[in-house]
């Protein structure tokens, strides 16, 4: 049986419809939806995406039976317009366009206008319009040549800014029909100089050329830069739709536009969108004109502005979510070319989530669903302090304004380019300053923390990208003149500001500023945090507690936090935190008042000198303790003890070595010495964690004597506690069970003296390999808990030093040695599966063993969805990734029960 590749839609039916996007990618399955609902769209058809996984695996090249089945789907294509691909009188024009599985914002290629060469452009002249068949015409070539015969775009675009200012045009809409003949002809003559061979007149090698060329772009650069930033899989590929064309540029009562049923910045419910009138799609996103608001089309063309809002209205209802749809307006009549799931940002999808659960077009269940966990991060962002930014524009900082594409408050410097950009970022914020963006800057806008352009409008590339990344945004500021020869940017009434300097963009409001500008904390800290703000004052704070109350009703999976402090308790309990899943006693020696008693146990000569500086310390950590017991009020708080090796806590440069000789009476060389001694040849696998407890009981026994008693005397007023002791680096049974013992009996003399019975847990932290694979020893009558440390344990397993591996790591992710980075997100084949076997040999022995994560990968999303699959009690995150990890949980939650049916 023969394989079908391309399928038809048109006329009122498609082969095709929205569940097809693995086969047809999210353009072509939007295509055949919204045909077989009844919206006005050109006929064309889609070469599927199998064939670019063909194309890629047999060296370029297509099935046998793919050059039939597109000459079939042509034929079909001219019979329903009644138009003929290559006939001189009435010549077929189409469209070859991308469409990958997730939409990738003009990350691969386009080209318009297809089917036109020196005898068709006469025809199409002869039928419409001779100035809009010549403007058809280079258009196409420019295309062509840019996407297909790889000649710098930038030659073209300098010859047709020669051809407007040769005939006094503003636009390009205003040159007339005798320049455009001309520019044709100027431009097949750089064709035919740059490559050697005249720009190809048969139709057919124009079509396979365009479709070629649409499969090689999966693999661009920018392509390949996208798919990375957000975790698409090399392998989906691309469709190629080609489709029948409908023009925008025919003259006055054409236009073309990008709307969405929404607003994408903010989820206000108000059709929002854009047009260009005699204009061609690309113009649009591209950025190069600055188009109209959309509620301009209603007074220029009432009726085709009518038909819009109908097919909004009936498309969202049908997809129930927001769409982003590009449309065309051809003689006043409308043809949708697009719709797809609109790019937001995290303000709009979380009010959008709410709002269509009020609306009752959606369940809490699908609203949980609908916010990407990460874009939680944009709500908690800083933003412009009111009274700071009152007194800039006061003072004549405002530069100027755009309009507001991307919420938040940014402060960096310029860069007038993406690769200065990124080398800058490395430094310090920076603002990307750019005329338009396009798909070649995306590395420079993902490091950039925040973009301004002076073209483009909202729904430009630089717009929709932006708010896919979450950056502050502002686009279309007309009023400053970006210069990249001189390297300036300037603003009419204030000095030229260069590459380096200081700027402030506030892509809430469109505001330009120039300096630094202070930031204060969002809405949502100002309610939950500061107090600052009262919650019915702040429908951000309100939409965000919603959505996670939702979520929190959904998932099985515990959130804990990891805080060294009461503040960070208090702050992580506020944004929903269940407990403390790492509390890290080295952080506490740190504090000025405590090094010092610290490095007198260190370098104590014997065992009555460690003994009597830990004295002195006890009290401090005990105060400690008992300030995160009162915070938590009740909660668990899992407490590590003592970890890094001891150097970590002594001077290293000569000049601290000598403050701190004087500070102890040592001199300088016996101290000097003595750090040399201690200092440990790979201190990752040295002396350190349990073993340190070992050789030096008396440091964990302080630390579990400083836990009971601060439990005790805040158990006596009253409040709940629930201290869980957490021994380190375990990688024998024997370990384990000495600090344990040393524990139970502390446990019980803290019990005696205070006249208060603790209810505690012991347990180990599973970070060494050996660990994982003894996890049934471990589990069996000696711990009652696991924690994995998924840092240490990838340390460990891959035999990478976390602090080293950011030398090759980059190369290893970009080489597809490894898909991510196994610090950022676990690896699930190798990390992960000690992981799975730890859990299922502990449980083995114990089915009541608590298991958890308490490694930076406990704020990722996709490392929570491996956690809740190999069925783990609870995750543990740094304050500020908790509501991420609980709207992550409970998206777990939803995929692992439809995975189970």
């Amino acid at each position: 049986m023969t394989t079908q590749y391309v399928y038809y839609f048109g006329d009122g039916h498609a082969e095709g419809n929205a569940k097809m996007k693995d086969v047809l990618g999210g353009k072509g399955a939007g295509l055949a939806e919204m045909t077989n609902i009844g919206v006005p769209v050109p006929p064309g058809f889609t070469i599927s995406t199998a064939v670019c996984t063909y194309f890629y695996d047999h060296d370029k090249t297509y099935p046998p039976e793919l050059k039939q089945q597109v000459a079939d789907n042509l034929a079909n294509v001219e019979k329903s317009v009644d138009r003929k691909f290559g006939d001189r009188k009435k010549p077929l024009l189409v469209s070859v366009r991308s469409g990958a599985r997730a939409s990738m914002p003009g990350m691969m290629d386009t080209i318009l206008n297809l089917g036109l060469n020196d005898e068709t452009v006469q025809g199409l002249a002869e039928s419409a319009d001779e100035r809009f068949a010549f403007d058809s015409y280079r258009r196409f070539i420019q295309m062509y040549s840019d996407v297909v015969l790889e000649i710098d775009r930038e030659h073209f675009e300098h010859e047709l800014t020669a051809a407007r200012e040769h005939a006094g045009a503003q636009t390009d809409a205003q040159i007339p029909a005798d320049a455009l003949r001309e520019l044709v002809a100027t431009y097949k003559k750089l064709v035919q100089e740059k490559i050697g061979r005249d720009f190809p007149q048969d139709v057919h090698e124009q079509l396979w050329g365009a479709i070629g060329a649409v499969f090689n772009s999966w693999n661009n650069q920018r392509a390949i830069t996208y798919r990375k930033l957000n975790g698409i899989p090399d392998e989906w590929g691309t469709a190629v739709n080609v489709q029948s064309m409908v023009f925008g540029n025919m003259g006055d009562d054409c236009a073309t536009g990008v709307a969405f049923t929404r607003s994408p910045s903010v989820g206000e419910r108000k059709f929002f969108g854009e047009f260009l009138p005699n204009a061609q799609g690309e113009d649009v996103v591209a950025g190069i004109r600055t188009p109209q608001p959309i509620s301009d089309l209603e007074k220029s063309m009432p009726e085709a502005y009518n038909q819009l809002v109908d097919v909004y209205k009936k498309l969202e209802a049908h997809y129930r979510d927001m769409q982003d749809i590009e449309f065309t307006i051809q003689s006043r009549k409308l043809y949708l070319l697009q719709t797809r799931t609109g790019k937001r940002t995290g303000f709009a999808a979380v009010k959008i989530a709410c709002d269509m659960v009020d609306e009752e077009l959606i369940t809490h269940k699908e609203a949980v669903e609908r916010v990407e966990a990460n874009q939680i991060v944009q709500l908690l962002a800083p933003v412009f302090d009111a009274d700071e930014k009152a007194k800039a524009l006061k003072g004549g900082r405002l530069l100027g304004r755009g309009l507001p594409a991307g919420p938040g408050a940014a402060t960096g410097q310029i860069a007038f380019n993406a690769e200065n950009a990124v080398r800058m970022a490395k430094d310090g914020a920076v603002i990307l300053v750019r005329i338009e963006t396009s798909p070649e800057d995306i590395a420079g806008m993902h490091s950039a923390a925040g973009i301004l352009t002076s073209r483009g409008g909202l729904t430009s590339h630089a717009a929709v990208v932006a708010r896919g990344m979450g950056r502050p945004c502002v686009v279309g500021a007309g009023s400053l003149k970006v210069d990249y020869n001189k390297g300036e940017l300037r603003s009419e009434g204030h000095e030229p500001l260069e590459e380096g300097d200081w700027l402030s963009i506030d892509g809430t409001t469109g505001e330009i500023l120039g300096g630094k500008l202070a930031t204060k904390p969002s809405e949502i800290v100002q309610v939950l945090i500061d107090g600052t703000m009262k919650a019915e004052d702040s429908e951000v704070f309100r939409n965000f507690d919603r959505l996670l109350k939702w979520a929190d009703e959904i998932r099985s999976l515990g959130i804990r936090t990891n805080a060294d402090t009461p503040n960070d308790a208090r702050v992580a309990r506020l944004f929903g935190a269940q407990g403390i899943g790492l509390c890290r006693t080295e952080h506490m020696f740190f504090a000025e008042e405590r090094i010092l008693k610290v490095r007198e146990m260190i370098l104590a000569r014997n065992e009555a000198g460690r003994r009597k500086a830990l004295d002195e310390l006890l009290p401090f950590q005990r105060g400690d303790f008992e300030g995160i017991f009162r915070e938590l009020a009740g909660l668990p708080v899992t407490i590590r003890l003592l970890d890094p090796p001891l150097h970590e806590f002594l001077p290293h440069t000569e000049a601290q070595i000598s403050a701190v000789a004087r500070d102890m009476n040592w001199g300088f060389v016996e101290l000097r010495n003595k750090v040399t001694q201690l200092h440990e040849t790979n201190p990752m696998l040295g002396h350190r964690g349990c073993r340190l407890g070992i050789t030096y009981p008396e440091i964990y026994e302080m630390q579990v004597r400083a836990i009971f008693q601060a439990a005790a005397d805040v158990k006596k007023d009253g409040i709940g506690v629930h201290p869980e002791v957490m021994i380190p680096l375990v990688g024998t049974v024997k370990e384990l069970q000495l600090t344990t013992e040393m524990v139970h009996r502390i446990a019980a003399e803290v019990a005696k003296e205070r006249g208060e019975k603790i209810d505690y847990l012991v347990g180990t932290m599973i970070e060494i390999p050996r660990a994982a694979l003894i996890a049934d020893k471990l589990a069996d009558g000696n711990a009652q808990f696991f924690s994995f440390g998924t840092n240490d344990l990838t340390q460990m397993t891959f035999g990478y030093s976390r602090d080293d591996a950011g030398t090759f790591l980059p190369e290893y992710v970009d080489k597809k040695i490894l898909p991510k980075d196994p610090f950022e997100s676990i690896d699930q084949e190798g990390v992960g599966q000690l992981v799975r076997l730890g859990t299922e040999l502990g449980r083995s022995k114990n089915p009541k063993l608590k298991v958890g994560v308490c490694g930076e990968h406990g704020g990722d999303p996709d490392s929570i969805r491996f956690f809740r699959s190999c069925k783990l009690d609870y995750v543990s995150c740094s304050p500020y990734r908790v509501p991420v990890a609980r709207l992550a949980a409970a998206q777990a939650e939803l995929e692992q029960k439809a995975y189970e049916g």
